[in-house]
């Protein structure tokens, strides 16, 4: 099918389809404070951000969904695809609020002691 569409038609679709992922896409990859670029798409073992936006990134990354962050990874360049540049986790650790436990918290623990 568009094989018989005009060039500028073709460009207009190519266009509207990444400003609509861009739009709707709320993940984010950020490189220290203060660098941060759009995830068009992310999969198991990687993720796409815009090729004209994103230089080629390695090392260290977060990875948020609007401000939770969600994974801390470590990434290379994987390959550029039409208008994406898609990059592969080496490592990709979940993010998390607390620190682990070392030990086994009973059923019935209390959360908390009051001071006399």
């Amino acid at each position: 099918m568009t094989d018989f569409l005009p060039k500028e038609v073709l460009e207009g679709l190519h266009a509207a389809r990444k400003r609509d992922l861009r739009r709707t896409s709320r993940l984010s990859v950020r490189i220290g404070e203060d660098e941060s670029y759009r995830v068009l798409k992310l999969w198991d073992t990687g993720f796409a951000v815009d090729r004209e936006d994103a230089p080629k990134l390695r090392g260290l990354v977060d990875i948020y969904d609007g401000p939770r962050h969600l994974y801390q990874c470590l990434i290379v360049t994987s390959l550029e695809e039409g208008d994406e540049m898609h990059y592969e986790f080496k490592r990709n650790t979940q993010a998390v609020d607390s620190a682990p436990l070392d030990f086994e918290r009973g059923e019935n623990a209390p959360v908390a002691l009051l001071p006399r």
